[in-house]
C-alpha cells in the first residue's frame, strides 16, 4: 500500500483513497457505490471521516470479480451480500433440486439472477442444469421429481422480477397454445423482458385459440404476439392465424414448431436472447 494511505487505525479503518489503491479503481467509483448500493462506511455520520473496515473490502473484492465475470454493478452488489455465486455453477443447484430442497433451489437461482440477469441464468445454469437430470432420465433414473422441483423452483424467482406495465403502443403478448402446459419458457422470458423495461402481458399455460381472439381484442396498437409450443401436437396454426388476423406480429418458440408449415410473415424463435431481442 502507497505511503500516506495506511489506516489511521486497525480499529479505525481504511481511507477511501486507501481501498481505492489497494482495489486499483478510482476513488469517484467506490464513493458512487456506496452511495448508490450502501457497500462501505455508513452515510449517517456527517462531519466524521467515512473509514471501511476489511468486511467493506471483503464485499467490494467479490463485488469486483462478479463484474469482471459479466455481472452488473447493481446485479454484483446485490449478489456479493449473498452467497458466493460463480456464473454457471450448476453443481449446488443440482443437489438442492436431488434433494428436493426447494429453498436453497430458489435461494441460488434468485442469487445468480441478481449477479448475472435472466439471460445468462436461464443458458448458463437452468438449461444446463436440465439437460443433466434428462440425461440421469435416459439411463434409467427416476428423477421426474427433480425436475418439477426445478422447475417450481425457476418459476418462482421469475415471477419476483419486477413486472413492467405493458406499452399501449407497443403491447406484447405471451402464450402457450392450447394444450400447452410448459409455460416455464415464457416466465422466463417475460422476466427478462421487465429486466430491459419491457412491458408483456403474460397468459400462461393452455389458452385456448377463442381466449387469444379475446386477449388481441383488448389492447389498442400494434401487437407483437410469441407463441410457444413444446410438442408438435400443440403447435396450433389456428393461435397463428388469430395473431395475425388480429393484425399483430407473429413470433413462435418451442421445439413443437419445428415441422410446421408456416405463413412467411411469422418469425421463428430460437433462444431467449433472440426472443428479448426480437420484442425489446
Amino acid at each position: 500500500m502507497p505511503a500516506g494511505s495506511t489506516p489511521v487505525s486497525d480499529a479505525a479503518g481504511y481511507t477511501v483513497r486507501a481501498v481505492a489503491d489497494r482495489l486499483g479503481i478510482p476513488t469517484a467509483t467506490l464513493r458512487s457505490w456506496n452511495r448508490r448500493y450502501a457497500i462501505g462506511p455508513a452515510q449517517d455520520r456527517p462531519g466524521r471521516h467515512r473509514l471501511y473496515t476489511e468486511a467493506d473490502i471483503a464485499l467490494l473484492e467479490r463485488m469486483l470479480m462478479l463484474i469482471r465475470d459479466g455481472a452488473s454493478p447493481a446485479g454484483a452488489a446485490a449478489a456479493a451480500r449473498g452467497p458466493a455465486v460463480l456464473a454457471g455453477n450448476r453443481a449446488e443447484l443440482l443437489d438442492a433440486a436431488f434433494a428436493l430442497d426447494s429453498s436453497t433451489s430458489v435461494g441460488l437461482v434468485e442469487a445468480h439472477v441478481r449477479a448475472y440477469g435472466v439471460v445468462r441464468t436461464w443458458d448458463e445454469l437452468c438449461r444446463p442444469a436440465f439437460a443433466d437430470i434428462v440425461a440421469r432420465q435416459g439411463v434409467g433414473e427416476n428423477c421426474i421429481d427433480v425436475e418439477h422441483l426445478l422447475s417450481w423452483s425457476i418459476a418462482a424467482v421469475m415471477q419476483r422480477v419486477q413486472t413492467v406495465p405493458a406499452a399501449a403502443e407497443r403491447t406484447v403478448v405471451l402464450a402457450c397454445t392450447g394444450g400447452e402446459t410448459h409455460s416455464l419458457p415464457l416466465e422466463v422470458l417475460r422476466a427478462a423482458l421487465a429486466e430491459q423495461g419491457v412491458g408483456a402481458r403474460m397468459l400462461g399455460a393452455d389458452v385456448p385459440t377463442v381466449a387469444l381472439v379475446g386477449a388481441l381484442a383488448r389492447p389498442a396498437g400494434p401487437t407483437s404476439l410469441l407463441l410457444w409450443s413444446q410438442r408438435e401436437s400443440s403447435a396450433l396454426t389456428s393461435a397463428v392465424l388469430a395473431g395475425l388476423d388480429a393484425g399483430a406480429r407473429v413470433f413462435v418458440g418451442g421445439p413443437g414448431w419445428d415441422a410446421a408449415l408456416l405463413p412467411p410473415a411469422v418469425v421463428r424463435i430460437a433462444s431467449l436472447a433472440g426472443a428479448v431481442e426480437a420484442l425489446r
